[in-house]
Parts: structure tokens; sequence; C-alpha cells
């Protein structure tokens, strides 16, 4: 029995380790670089390993498509990972971008690049980019991650570079100093005395109307000596009326005429209605 358990820790030691080993790499890299219109077998064509990466760099023009196809493994055994993207670094500014392979049950996957998928930073940098391969899954064994080559982008100068407008960023904005209109001012003296004018000219034909429809001027007397006072109060606030319109076309403003609108409106109800009782008396006498 202690001979088994002399045996049996090492074993367990081995195969702890072994299983330890276990790590996530790829078989069967190809690279190739293939320009518009450069027909079948044009461009670079070149494959790599994950323990001899590319020692040449990669030139990928306006025109080209970059595309790896590998084998992706796990213990030396094909196998989809959960996981398995070309990275792109910038090294001076540290920026880089993802592109994902995709990949089949079996293992086999592949990833296309061009200037298009190209962040703008990338096409304007003046020494070359940082490509790594990086492949994991879930479980113990160790994620492939390593830079396998350079990658140097050539950008045609005919052609502008297109810079996207920088994002929205919250912040403080700058002060508004607010400029208001003018006060709105009346019109011009001469049209205002014109209308005015107009206004006072119909005054004749008016007057002339009522006596044309019979009007009891003859009854203003009767009238002022029953009620004077209804009758005087009623015609003066019709004036007042008037005079605050006047004075709001001048110079007062809405927040001054409401108030002296609202009390000559409510001396107007009152005495205009004692003075139609008084005209309903008369009425009713058969003096109207």
């Amino acid at each position: 029995m202690r001979l088994l358990s002399t045996l049996a820790l090492p074993l367990l030691s081995l195969s702890a380790g072994i299983a330890a080993a276990a790590s996530w790499s790829f078989d069967d890299a190809q690279l190739t670089v293939q320009g518009k219109g450069a027909g079948v077998g044009g461009g670079l064509k070149t494959k790599f390993s994950p323990k001899s990466p590319l020692s040449q760099d990669v030139s990928l023009g306006a025109t080209d498509t970059l595309k790896i196809v590998l084998t992706t493994s796990e213990d030396s055994s094909p196998k989809r990972p959960h996981q398995a993207f070309l990275t792109v670094q910038e090294p001076k500014t540290g920026l880089e971008e993802s592109f994902p392979f995709s990949i089949k049950e079996s293992g086999k996957g592949k990833v296309e690049l061009t200037h298009k998928d190209l962040p703008f930073q990338f096409l304007s940098a003046d020494s070359p980019l940082t490509a790594k391969l990086t492949i994991a899954s879930f479980g113990s064994s160790t994620p492939y991650d390593s830079k396998v080559f350079d990658l140097t982008v050539s950008r045609d100068p005919s052609t502008p570079l297109s810079i996207p407008e920088p994002p929205l960023r919250y912040g403080a904005l700058p002060e508004i100093h607010h400029i208001f209109r003018d006060d709105p001012r009346s019109p011009m003296t001469v049209i205002s005395s014109f209308f005015t004018l107009a206004v006072i000219a119909t005054l004749p034909v008016l007057f002339g109307t009522w006596l044309l429809l019979g009007a009891n001027v003859s009854h203003l007397g009767k009238a002022m000596s029953s009620a004077p006072i209804s009758h005087g109060v009623f015609y003066g606030s019709l004036v007042a009326l008037e005079g605050i319109l006047f004075l709001y076309y001048t110079s007062w403003t809405l927040f001054q005429i409401l108030p002296a609108m609202g009390l000559v409106g409510v001396v107007a109800f009152i005495s205009g209605s004692r003075a139609l009782s008084e005209v309903q008396e008369r009425r009713l006498a058969g003096l109207r």
C-alpha cells in the first residue's frame, strides 16, 4: 500500500502538469495581400507560425486586401475557440483596433482587412503598426496572445484623408449673452395724425345718422335731471377708457393699463346699469 501511494503522487503531479500545459495556438497560417485587379497569384503570399512571426513588414495599400487564413488548435488538436481576433496597434499612442476571425467548428478561420476597416489615425501613422493574434476560450488552457507581424499602411497621396467630426463632449459651454430687441415703437406722427383725422371726420356722419334714425336729443336734459350721477359717471368712464387707450398707444405698458382698465370698467358697468334703468323708466312711461 505504501508503494502504491508513493507511485500515485508522481503520477498525479505529472497528469496535472500535462493538463496545465494545454494551450491555444494555430497551424497552417497563411497571409496574403492582394491589390484590386492583381489577378490570381498576384500580390504578397507568405506563411508564418506561432514560433516564427514574419520578420518583414507587411504593406497594405489603398486598394489592397489583407487576408489571413489559419486553423486554431487547443493542445495541438484543431478546435474552435471562444474568441479569435487580429489586433492592430499604433505603438506611439497605444491606439488599437481588433478584427474578429470567422471560425468554423473545424477550427479553420479567416479575417480580411482593408483601408475602410482601419481608423483614420492608422491611415495617417508615420511608423509601422503592430499586428498580433489573440486566441482564447473558456477553461484552463493558456490563451495565445503574441505579435505576428508589423503592418505598414501606405495611403494614396492624391486622395485626401477623411477625418470625421469630433464627438460631442458634455461640459461647460461658453457664457450666453442675451440680446433683447428694442421695445416696439409707435407709428410715425404723420400716420397717426392721418388716421386720427379720418376718425374725427366720421363723427358728423355718425351724428347725422342718429338724427335720421330718430334719436331724441331733447331727452338729454330729462335724463340728466333724473339721474345726473349715473349718466355723468357713465359717459365719463367711456372718455376715461379712450384716454387709457391713448396713453397705452403713446407711453404706457400693458401692465400699467390693466389695473386702470379694470377699475374704469367696473365703474362703467355699475353706472351704465343705473343709467339704463333710468332710460327704461322713461320708455315704460311712454316718453321714448
